[in-house]
């Protein structure tokens, strides 16, 4: 019988669980499962929190309905009845004091057409002129190795990127656009430039992609993510999951792995599939060999904080979501989701729920990164005052600290990971990496890379 421990109970690693415990029991495949997760519960940065009357997710607070493979899983979980849409609305960007309406014909602060081009109230008649010439200017040399702000500033001019797009972008890939590539981010905008001459031009040609159902782009569940690792853990019928237990290192025993955990309990493997953070990953299988990969790889850090009012959430703007922050703004935060308005099931009589978010990206970020919880909450408050106007005293709040562990990919990114992955097939045989750390941040990209490890690691097992 051949073990297989997996490492980190995030929802890579607890997907990847899922799928092995099904294969086995659907292939009758003989091993034997065991997760080892440090936290006393799963889901890693899902983590859904209930202050009546608001549902908070403390981490992600939604899934990419587009992607690959995932509404497909969530009907295997059987939890169709339980989904919800987010709300579609204005977003804006917030910047010299004003909120901005980002044109509706736009993906990611990118324009569809010309008339959403025209639109914006972010770019000057000159910004403007100067991002036509996209229209019209071929793509000579960037590749997808190429730098997705470089790419972007070539051919729609700086203000564009800088007053509209690199908002929109750092704050989905928590990075600097110069320095992450077309490949981890956005590949088909290159495809569209040499496909049809112009980025522009490409994205209204495949509009209905981005456009295509009445509903929001985004999915939850009525009682918050962890519902779907609630469903996957009730699910699992044929493996150990150790909550609260942390493994501090592993060493190669001839053919198999021994595991230790912090309480000093040993774990025999024949098959180890990592889906912690790199960082994590690197302390426990401690191998200076493999130190050279691992320290390329970056990770940035993330303040949420929520704050719900027991006051009508009609006190925000008509029809808005939220609003990302530019540079030249008077308030701290990088960005602030209307909760309540965009999440009907998170505040079911629209209660006032925000969220802001203070990335370590933001230069103001060492000032804030070692306040108290008090101090977080007066800043975020009078964040609040600044750009919404709302001066009240919250009923509730909840303050996460994702310190160093949102990953950061960079142009080397892939390359690193390729490095990585290839030293560890060499010195530690059927050891595994996993996780947003390497493959695809998002839950989505989890969800997809779970189910490929189970696959091949049940493909090697029954050949």
């Amino acid at each position: 019988m051949k073990k297989v421990v997996i490492v980190g109970g995030g929802v890579t690693g607890l997907t990847t669980l899922y799928h092995l415990d099904k294969l086995k029991r659907e292939q009758n495949v003989d091993i034997e499962l065991t997760l080892v997760e440090r936290d006393k519960e799963l889901g890693g940065k899902i983590k859904t929190v209930k202050d009546h009357p608001f549902i908070m997710e403390a981490g992600a607070d939604s899934i990419v309905a587009r992607n690959e493979g995932v509404l497909p899983f969530i009907e295997e979980l059987e939890l169709q009845d339980e989904l919800v849409y987010n709300k579609t609305g204005t977003s804006y960007i917030y910047t010299y004091g004003k909120l901005h309406k980002i044109p509706e014909d736009t993906i990611f602060g990118i324009p569809m057409s010309v008339e959403s081009l025209m639109e914006s109230t972010l770019i000057s008649e000159e910004g403007k002129r100067r991002a036509m010439k996209e229209l019209e200017t071929p793509n000579t040399q960037f590749t997808k190795n190429s730098s997705i702000g470089q790419f972007l500033e070539a051919f729609f001019g700086r203000e564009l990127v800088e007053n509209q797009i690199a908002p929109v972008l750092s704050g989905v890939y928590s990075g600097k656009l110069h320095e992450l590539t077309m490949a981890t981010t956005l590949p088909y905008l290159l495809e569209y430039k040499n496909r049809y001459g112009s980025i522009i031009k490409g994205l209204g040609e495949n509009k209905h992609k981005f456009k295509s159902s009445s509903k929001g782009k985004f999915i939850s569940f009525k009682n918050g993510l962890s519902t779907m690792i609630e469903r996957m853990e009730d699910i699992i019928k044929e493996a150990d999951i150790l909550h609260g237990a942390e493994l501090i290192e592993l060493k190669k025993s001839g053919e198999e792995y021994e595991l230790t955990i912090a309480e000093g309990t040993k774990i025999k493997a024949d098959y180890v599939v990592f889906s912690t953070t790199h960082d994590v990953t690197q302390k426990i299988i401690r191998d200076p060999q493999l130190d050279v990969h691992f320290n390329q790889l970056k990770n940035s850090s993330l303040t949420s904080i929520y704050v719900g009012f027991n006051a009508k959430d009609d006190l925000l703007p008509a029809d808005g979501t939220g609003f990302i922050t530019s540079h030249g703004s008077d308030v701290l935060c990088d960005a602030c989701t209307w909760t309540s308005r965009k999440w009907d099931h998170t505040s079911k009589d629209h209660e006032l729920l925000v969220r802001l978010f203070y990335k370590s990206s933001n230069p103001h970020y060492k000032g804030l990164k070692n306040l108290t919880e008090e101090a977080l909450t007066a800043t975020a408050l009078k964040d609040i005052s600044k750009s919404l106007g709302i001066d009240r005293t919250p009923v509730s709040v909840e303050v996460t600290n994702w310190s160093g562990l949102m990953p950061n990919y960079h142009l080397q990114h892939s390359q690193v990971v390729e490095a990585l992955q290839h030293s560890i097939q060499r010195r530690y045989p059927n050891v595994l990496l996993a996780g947003a750390s390497y493959f695809g941040v998002g839950i989505g990209a989890c969800i997809k890379n779970g189910k490929q490890t189970a696959e091949s690691i049940l493909k090697e097992v029954t050949q």
